[in-house]
């Protein structure tokens, strides 16, 4: 049985770009309000002709580049994303398509801001079993697309924004463990709802309930941490960087103590993307290994918080 390793890391960031004061001047908010609460400053919106798997290309390409990787040589192909550009078919069938690879599997994975997680989760399964040997993996968002601009709660929250990786058969072992969960009993704490609009929530739109979104999210990643250090047997000086998903500096803080970390062993770009969704993580992950910070042998912990109640963690060693 071989292991899956990451090959190729890559990454593309819509150019436009909304500073909190440009959303200041729309809705009733302040850049300190925003610094303040989520540690964002700006992030990036697709343009009007700019679609999920635009976006999705042009890390696809720049992760295979990376990996020194032919299309070709591609037997599985995975987006997670929230924002598809079809209902049907999936986002993954398009991206396919575009880099020319015909006949091996391709499928969406929908798990929100966990979707990375999942889908590279699923992707080592796959090449574990021996079903693919070199897969593609890629978060993919234009989260703007389903914003309220008019709800300043949410609306200074997201942003657009894409990442990849490439995972290959190796006999090193890169991926070490991967833990998902979810409980659809708290669907309602984060949602797009297409039915009939309740207490007021605009049908289609991003809807939150921000503090108690805030504490299950503490509470959970603080178990999960826990979780993947035990099933590895690690401990927490181990762990030579965090990947968070970028939802909120406080979250990620969090999260950072409960491993003893500083968070100079942090990747943060939300100051820069907002929340990217399924997009954040390997955002983060590329931004790390492109600067030189994560280097081949480290010891990384990924782990994400979302919609559905979604979470999980993939430990790996880069």
């Amino acid at each position: 049985m071989s292991y899956a390793r990451v090959l190729g890391t890559g990454s593309f960031l819509p150019e436009r770009v909304v500073t909190n004061a440009d959303l200041a001047s729309t809705v009733d908010t302040s850049d300190e309000w925003i610094v303040s609460r989520t540690g964002i400053r700006e992030r990036r919106i697709a343009g009007p002709g700019e679609t999920t798997c635009d976006l999705a290309e042009r890390a696809a390409r720049q992760a295979l580049d990376a990996a020194g990787c032919l299309a070709s040589e591609i037997d599985l192909v995975i987006v997670a994303t929230t924002t598809p550009d079809r209902v049907f078919p999936g986002t993954a069938c398009l991206l396919q398509e575009r880099l020319g690879i015909h006949g091996p599997a391709a499928f969406d994975v929908q798990a929100v801001c966990t979707g990375f997680v999942y889908a590279l989760a699923i992707a080592e399964k796959f090449i574990r079993t021996g079903s693919a040997k070199r897969a593609l993996v890629v978060g993919a968002e234009t989260m703007s697309r389903i914003v309220d601009w008019n709800d300043r709660s949410t609306c200074v929250l997201f942003g657009d924004g894409a990442g990849a990786v490439v995972v290959g058969a190796s006999d090193e072992q890169g991926i070490l463990s991967s833990h998902l969960h979810a409980d659809g009993a708290y669907k309602d704490l984060l949602t797009v709802s297409t039915e009939t609009p309740e207490r007021g929530a605009a049908s289609g739109r991003i809807t939150m309930r921000g503090n108690e979104v805030f504490r299950m999210a503490v509470t959970t990643l603080d178990a999960l941490v826990g979780e993947t250090l035990a099933v590895n047997d690690l401990k927490k000086a181990d762990i030579r960087w965090l990947v968070p998903h970028q939802a909120n500096i406080r979250i990620i803080a969090a999260t950072a103590k409960r491993l003893g970390m500083a968070m100079d062993q942090v990747i943060v770009t939300v100051d820069r993307h907002g929340n990217t969704s399924a997009a954040s993580i390997p955002l983060a992950f590329d931004s790390g290994v492109r600067d030189g910070r994560i280097q081949r042998g480290d010891v990384v912990l990924m782990e994400a918080f979302g919609g559905g109640l979604t979470w999980g963690s993939v430990l790996l060693r880069y």
